[in-house]
């Protein structure tokens, strides 16, 4: 492995203070005799995701001049956010990148926790222009939403709260995307408890780390609109760690279509009584619909984040299905 369980450890001392310790609690609704289900809600964090594990792990890593210079990014919502909020906590300056179509309520949250929104060209790839420009011409440095050593680092440090908080864990349900929460949380869940099976979860359309495992290289993929946005975009082809991390440690991956993400997440509003977004609530797919998975006894599901528009929320709560 390119990253060892010690630097999970080595991360979880930098994010102290940062990001927070989450709960684990019982899902009490789909637990019975024959199975204990827990929720790890990263909901609970300061920006309502885990993002901001690695965010804080990768800028307490930074040099002082690279401090001095600040960070930059792309991001349409988590990353982004967690990117300003860990950047404005250590005195860092932060510059997310967004393009024209980005919604004013995700620009005005980025702000609100200390980011410097900076607006340009229309697609995330002209947004990447800017930001390239800020690392070339000012020296900043950029910090990757996943493929970055100390951002798979600092997801990691989920897996080893799970192995403290649940020692018989057998299961663990990650939602997938680029692959640095799963692969940091096998990565620490498989070197403390080993055999523990590790599922991850995309949406049916547009999933670049299931697209890419199954072709066995790093592919890229058109995007979709999804109940589960935050799992979309690419892996990158040049991708560093994660392909081969999600590769070697990730037992099974599935993608499932918006009729199952949009149950889920009513499911886990009216039965258990948390908001997430689809990409949040998307392992508890498992547990409600049969995908011919082999779970066992004692089984956690990653409840990732709940930065869902709530008019959007409301919706998917009447019964509708959106995308």
């Amino acid at each position: 492995m390119p990253i060892l369980v010690n630097d999970l450890y080595a991360a979880r001392k930098n994010i102290a203070g940062i990001a927070v310790r989450t709960p684990l609690v019982p899902a009490w609704s789909m637990s019975n005799d024959e199975r204990d289900v827990r929720l790890k809600l990263e909901i609970t964090q300061p920006i309502g995701a885990f993002k901001l594990r690695g965010a804080a792990n990768a800028l307490a890593n930074l040099s002082a001049e690279q401090s001095r210079k600040g960070v930059v990014c792309v991001s349409t919502g988590n990353h982004g956010r967690a990117v300003a909020y860990a950047a404005h906590r250590l005195g860092i300056p932060a510059y997310i990148c967004m393009s024209k179509l980005v919604p004013e309520n995700k620009v005005e949250a980025i702000e609100s926790v200390g980011g410097n929104v900076k607006i340009g060209g229309s697609s995330q790839d002209e947004a990447q222009q800017e930001v390239n420009r800020l690392v070339r011409e000012q020296g900043m440095t950029e910090v990757s939403p996943f493929d970055h050593f100390d951002v798979v680092a600092g997801q990691g440090t989920i897996g080893i709260e799970l192995v403290e908080d649940n020692p018989e864990l057998d299961t663990v349900i990650v939602p997938l995307s680029g692959g640095g929460l799963i692969a940091g949380v096998a990565l620490a869940v498989k070197t403390l408890v080993p055999g523990v099976r590790l599922i991850g979860l995309s949406m049916e359309k547009g999933a670049a780390m299931y697209e890419s495992i199954r072709k066995g290289l790093p592919v890229e993929v058109e995007e979709h609109t999804s109940l589960a946005d935050s799992l979309g975009g690419g892996i990158g082809l040049d991708n560093r760690y994660t392909f081969s991390m999600v590769r070697d440690l990730v037992d099974d991956i599935r993608t499932v279509p918006e009729l199952y993400i949009a149950e889920a997440m009513r499911y886990l509003y009216r039965h258990e009584g948390w908001i997430a977004e689809g990409a949040g609530a998307i392992g508890l797919v498992p547990l409600l619909y049969d995908l011919d998975l082999a779970l066992g006894r004692n089984i956690v599901v990653v409840v990732s984040g709940k930065n869902i528009d709530m008019d959007l929320f409301a919706r998917v709560m009447g019964g509708e299905v959106p995308y």
